[in-house]
């Protein structure tokens, strides 16, 4: 059993290392956009409800988006552990997933911070907007997301650290070299990979 979680700004690789990562350790890698899309095509009373919040253009509700979470992790790919990218987002959300775990008699094994500085993530976000020609992506809109991170996601590693289960990894290097930075830490802590490097 490998309960995990993956935190970063964005631009810090989180996403790309937690499917590594969850591959490792044989656990399903779940992030929350994949899962708002999984509910809205999965047509549930759920589905419909992320679906109007999501074509307003606003933020998805804790509650909703909590509840999306807890289905996901009652499906049976993740009776085995898993790794959480994008959730919890606040520190309500933590209590959420608390509570949830709790109920499970479960808890998370290890938090993974990922860490870049602020230029790096910057720097990362304005390429990828370039090669992917999102006119969107502009400085001060990445800037704006980098803030969000900073003002609401970043407290939620506080409430982990004070739990003694995060492990800072430098998030600047090759893909490779993160990932074994990533392995060393979880091993570290007795967690057991699945698969080799």
């Amino acid at each position: 059993m490998t309960r995990l979680l993956i935190v970063g700004p964005q631009g810090s690789g989180k996403g790309t290392q937690g499917v590594r990562i969850a591959e490792e350790f044989g656990v399903p890698a779940i992030s929350t956009g994949d899962m708002f899309r999984a509910a809205v095509s999965g047509d549930s009373e759920l589905g419909q409800q992320v679906k109007s919040i999501i074509e307003a253009g606003d933020l998805v509700p804790d509650e909703v988006t909590s509840a999306v979470v807890r289905d996901r992790l009652s499906q049976a790919d993740a009776a085995g552990g898993f790794l959480l990218d994008g959730y919890p987002r606040n520190v309500g959300q933590v209590a959420h997933l608390d509570e949830f775990l709790e109920g499970r008699d479960e808890a998370l094994d290890a938090v993974i911070e990922l860490s870049v500085p602020r230029e790096e993530s910057i720097a990362r976000l304005t390429l990828r907007a370039q090669e992917q020609g999102r006119t969107d992506d502009t400085e001060e809109v990445i800037a704006n997301r980098l803030a969000i991170y900073e003002r609401e996601t970043a407290p939620i590693l506080g409430v982990y650290h004070a739990r003694g289960i995060v492990d800072k990894i430098d998030g600047v290097g090759s893909l490779d070299e993160i990932a074994a930075r990533i392995v060393a830490a979880l091993e570290a802590r007795g967690l057991t990979r699945t698969a080799g490097v």
